[in-house]
């Protein structure tokens, strides 16, 4: 199961003074259907940069894309179960079911080279990555890096992918903002 992830969104009112506009857990999540405990929480996206903050609509209230939108950005929490809960899966099944999750968010197009891993993908993004529990492996092509909490990645539209080989649920914050193709 995600953790609920409490979101508050301010706004103006119609004498633009600032107040709250959503204060609760977020409701659009997305759970790996093979996989509980692995899935994304969307927070905020943005169309533009610079953003529009004028108006009341909550822009999370959207089909959930692994990618921003172009020239936008977006929040979201991501949660990585141990992978010891998939060990049992041939090899044939992790990449059915890599392929049908990328498939699921938009990001079919992003899985360039999957040679290390069924879960490598490259996004036209610049991300800033951040561990709030749990240990996580960032895979490259080339290497990889073990995270603890507080470890930041800045992640500049490489092939990555993100793997849980502690005991926990990994949890983590990010930041995605288009960027210019590699």
């Amino acid at each position: 199961m995600l953790k609920p992830v409490r979101r508050i969104v301010t706004g103006h009112n119609e004498a633009g003074r600032s107040i709250v506009l959503f204060d609760g857990p977020s409701r659009y999540t997305l759970e790996h259907p093979a996989r509980p405990g692995t899935g994304l929480t969307e927070l905020w996206v943005t169309e533009s940069t610079p953003a529009r903050n004028a108006g009341y609509a909550d822009a999370a209230d959207r089909p959930i894309r692994l990618e921003p939108p172009p020239h936008g950005s977006l929040c979201r929490f991501f949660q990585i179960a141990p992978a010891a809960a998939d060990a049992a899966l041939s090899v044939e099944e992790r990449e059915r079911e890599a392929a049908a999750a990328f498939a699921g968010i938009g990001a079919a197009h992003t899985r360039v080279d999957t040679s290390r891993s069924p879960v490598m993908h490259q996004t036209k993004t610049v991300d800033y990555i951040i561990v709030l529990s749990g240990e996580v492996t960032l895979l490259l092509d080339a290497g990889e890096v073990d995270l603890k909490p507080f470890d930041v990645v800045i992640q500049r539209g490489t092939n990555h992918a993100w793997l849980n080989r502690g005991v926990e649920p990994a949890l983590l914050a990010s930041i995605l903002i288009d960027a210019e193709a590699v």
